[in-house]
């Protein structure tokens, strides 16, 4: 099978993996909405800024080494294995040990039992991350189908089950543990990968000399994203922390069903190329073109129906976070492309400049919560766009000087979509003052949208739409076969 219809098909069967994990959880989580409180949200939010942090340090690093490694064998992928249990245990165990002193820090006391159960997650996570590394550098995404698909079902069913019972928080609890265990579970079975009575202390080595950097970059990046969560849980409340993190999953549901799906299986195809560069560059370009033609007009017009949406599908109890999730779309657009340029980063062996780049872009971001989080809730999620914006602009600069990839070119790939998403986006706009329910005017805001931006892609033909023709042609071909 040629590279380009391996990455094609892999392609496929990923975006079909995020696609149903996303459908299902979004169908779960509304459900959930109406059966739970903001608060419920909000204590499972606070909780898992830790458990975030820790299955960082488990997760980043030694899987994105593995797939990057051009000669790395089961010797390599059993050594990891082993350091990654090894290493989760203990940071398990200071979970349990901190648990306590972080309920009385939130005043919370029904988060000590939760994160000691939650935090189960980590030692989970030790081996899963060297299975998705195996699935990934062998581009059998296939895999990650199934495991998700039963992980993601299951886990749905015993969240609303116990939601409709009345168990509260615990139903939550109870979704995210189902899914981390049998996603692992099903994946073990499913992948034919197994450790061997191998450990290589310095294959190790090599492998931290890569994979540290990109490590420091995750714990970075989740640091000052669930900082704000933490800010948000002792400042204000539980429910303004729930809508918090309920308006984030809108713009994410998108986010991860697009950029990622094309970025996980962009980052073992760059590595398989990375000697190269044109190739690499070209792969850049498709990734993010296709990515910009997809997200941004959905961003937008996620933003212009927010209000309708949350009425519709959450119930009004939930309408707090409708101007939170208008920031997120906008805080999501400002970073797409984002994901692509640190793949192609990483996949040609700059794992250095990847963390550079975040180390100034982390530091601009701190410095902005910190000046703005006693101000209100709005002013953190607004600081948030900022630091997009900054981000952005850090990583054009590093593809153009390290990927050759210029601020024209750049440009040029992206701003037709980004022209023809806001003529879509201001005729959208303005349905909400014809008078009509909630229900009409979501119905008919999606309906032009579509019809619009379809229109106008069909009469000036962007490079995305022309992509966008074939991997649909392809998917329908493999669906038939």
């Amino acid at each position: 099978m040629s590279n380009d219809k391996s990455i094609l098909v892999n392609l496929i069967w990923k975006f079909s993996e995020r696609v149903l994990a996303q459908l299902v959880t979004f169908i779960v989580s509304i459900v959930l909405a109406r059966l739970l409180l903001p608060d419920d949200y909000g204590v499972i939010a606070m909780t898992l800024v830790f458990i975030t942090v820790a299955d960082v340090f488990v997760t980043s690093g030694f899987g994105n080494a593995l797939i990057q490694k051009k000669d790395a064998d089961n010797i390599d992928f059993s050594s990891v294995f082993y350091f990654n249990i090894g290493f989760s245990l203990p940071m398990y165990l200071l979970l349990v040990a901190a648990a306590p002193y972080i309920a009385e820090y939130y005043n919370y006391p029904i988060i000590d039992p939760v994160l000691k159960i939650m935090g189960i997650r980590v030692i989970f996570s030790g081996i899963n991350s060297v299975q998705q590394a195996y699935v990934s550098r062998n581009m059998i995404f296939k895999k990650f189908f199934w495991s998700t698909f039963f992980g993601t079902i299951m886990s749905g069913i015993v969240g609303v089950v116990m939601a409709y019972m009345g168990f509260g928080v615990w139903a939550l609890v109870a979704q995210y543990m189902t899914n981390s265990i049998i996603n692992t579970l099903v994946l073990w079975f499913a992948v034919r990968w197994r450790p061997d009575l191998s450990f290589s202390v310095l294959r190790l080595k090599g492998l931290i000399s890569y994979g540290w950097k990109i490590l420091f970059e995750g714990v970075s990046n989740t640091i000052v994203g669930e900082l704000r969560n933490l800010i948000i849980g002792k400042v204000y409340t539980p429910g303004d922390l729930g809508f918090y993190t309920k308006a984030q999953q809108f713009p994410r549901l998108l986010v991860d069903n697009i950029s990622v799906s094309i970025s996980s299986v962009l980052f073992p195809a760059m590595s398989l190329e990375q000697d190269d560069e044109q190739r690499v560059k070209t792969m850049l370009r498709k990734s993010i073109v296709q990515s910009s033609y997809l997200l941004f007009p959905m961003l937008m017009g996620l933003a212009v129906v927010a209000k309708p949406l949350v009425t519709i599908l959450l119930t009004e109890k939930w309408l707090d976070c409708v101007p939170y999730m208008q920031i997120f779309c906008y805080t999501n657009a400002a970073i797409i492309g984002m994901i692509p340029r640190h793949q192609a980063l990483n996949a040609t062996g700059r794992s250095d400049v990847f963390m550079y780049e975040h180390i100034f872009a982390r530091a601009v971001g701190i410095a902005l919560l910190i000046s703005v989080y006693k101000i209100s809730v709005m002013a953190i999620a607004l600081s948030g766009i900022a630091s997009s914006i900054i981000l952005s602009l850090t990583v054009m600069y590093t593809s153009k000087r390290f990927n050759h990839y210029g601020y024209k070119e750049q440009i040029a790939d992206v701003l037709p979509i980004v022209i023809l998403s806001v003529c879509m986006g201001a005729p959208v706009f303005f349905v909400q003052y014809l008078g009509m329910n909630d229900f009409f005017t979501l119905l008919t805001q999606v309906l032009l949208g579509v019809t619009i931006y379809t229109g106008l892609s069909v009469v000036f033909k962007p490079e995305g739409y022309k992509l966008t023709k074939i991997y649909a042609i392809a998917l329908l071909g493999k669906i038939r076969s």
